[in-house]
């Protein structure tokens, strides 16, 4: 991305103007689903964007105030990242759809720009990196922290791996680490192993009449590790010539816009309206768990330059042949039937859709997505028709101590 990528601000700032773009009104009494509608939400965007650095990477050294913690174990870390600027480099490019949110929400709260680095140590900016300890997303939320804080996770999504919710959820969860143990050394090392964790070597090293600074506390070795190894990387970052390593200039912007949808969406349909790749559409939306982006998502993350492509391309009216609707299945309804209805084969219902099956059947009342009748069908909400007394209907990470 090249730093004078001007377009990205104008459009940024057209949607700021334009609020919400609807294409069609809300849903009438008789059931139609409306034509796709999209709002905008810009990413931070400020009027004071123009006197800001152009090059992100300098916004972020302007913010470092994090001091050495343990010299030796940081130096240790420093080479460890520079025999393999390889590895550190491939982090840093995946971060570039996302670095630009996460310094922009780390600025608004006043937070150390140290924090901005941190899921370069967690997951090395892969949203679908995993731990065996199911934590997953860039900032590695166990699923209970992530529920704590927040995140939904259900079998259509994982906001552990939104970068929009999972970014506020970590911001949220450090300033609640934060006021608790009054460093911002101990909140990351919190971070890492858990509050109880830290709660108890405090306690221990204060029982003795020890220091209680991170450095002097008796924690796992990978806690003690995890400060110096992000101040190796802020270091390098702050200084990247000092080891070799070639920094690629970061434009100072947003990269992506959010994009509010009112139906259901295959992910490749949201893909090609907007003329990108599956593989970027999923580097900015990976919480989606299956190719559906459903109605109940907070909207989709669209490259800023894209976002008008999407719109244009999403008022043909050939586009609904691609889309979704929404059908209500029935407890007891046999499966076979559904498919032959939609014309769709069981293995596309079930990539779809988390079906619940017992012997054929769905084993409760489920909100099914199916492909859109044809242009010449009004889009509606299907219902099943109960067809024996027996067919049923009941209405319609971090953190562990």
């Amino acid at each position: 991305m090249q730093i004078s990528a001007l377009p990205r601000l104008v459009l940024a700032a057209i949607a700021l103007v334009c609020g919400t773009v609807a294409a069609a009104t809300s849903t009438d009494t008789a059931g139609i689903v409306p034509e796709l509608k999209i709002g905008y939400t810009p990413n931070g965007l400020t009027a004071a964007q123009d006197s800001r650095p152009r090059d992100l990477w300098d916004r972020i050294r302007m913010g470092f105030r994090l001091s050495e913690v343990n010299p030796d174990l940081t130096r240790r870390h420093e080479r460890w990242y520079a025999e393999r600027s390889d590895h550190l480099l491939r982090a840093i490019d995946r971060s570039r759809p996302y670095l630009y949110h996460i310094v922009d929400e780390v600025e608004k709260r006043d937070m150390p720009m140290e924090v901005a680095l941190l899921p370069l140590i967690e997951s090395a900016f892969n949203p679908m990196a995993e731990s065996p300890r199911q934590a997953t997303g860039i900032w590695q939320f166990i699923p209970s922290t992530g529920r704590v804080f927040g995140l939904q996770q259900n079998a259509w999504y994982d906001g552990r791996r939104d970068v929009l919710a999972a970014t506020r959820a970590a911001l949220d969860y450090l300033q609640v680490l934060y006021r608790r143990f009054g460093s911002w050394e101990l909140a990351l090392a919190a971070y890492n192993c858990g509050e109880g964790c830290v709660a108890r070597a405090i306690a221990r090293n204060r029982a003795q009449g020890l220091s209680t600074a991170y450095a002097a506390l008796p924690l796992p070795t990978e806690t003690q590790h995890y400060v110096p190894k992000l101040l190796a990387v802020r270091n390098l970052v702050r200084d990247p010539l000092s080891t070799g390593i070639s920094l690629q200039a970061v434009a100072n912007e947003p990269y992506f816009v959010q994009v509010k949808i009112s139906q259901p969406m295959l992910t490749r349909q949201a893909a090609k309206l907007a003329d990108i790749s599956m593989e970027e559409f999923l580097t900015l939306n990976p919480a989606f768990r299956r190719r559906v982006i459903h109605t109940d998502a907070r909207g989709v993350l669209l490259p800023a330059d894209k976002v008008e492509v999407f719109h244009h391309n999403l008022q043909k009216k050939e586009t609904q042949r691609d889309g979704l609707q929404v059908y209500q299945g029935r407890k007891g309804e046999a499966v076979d039937g559904i498919v032959r209805r939609f014309g769709v084969s069981l293995e596309w219902l079930k990539e779809h859709n988390p079906l619940k099956l017992s012997r054929g059947k769905l084993t409760k009342d489920q909100v099914l997505y199916v492909p859109m009748p044809t242009m010449s069908t009004p889009a509606r909400l299907v219902r099943s028709e109960p067809r024996s007394a027996d067919v049923e209907g009941s209405g319609k990470h971090k953190g562990e101590s």
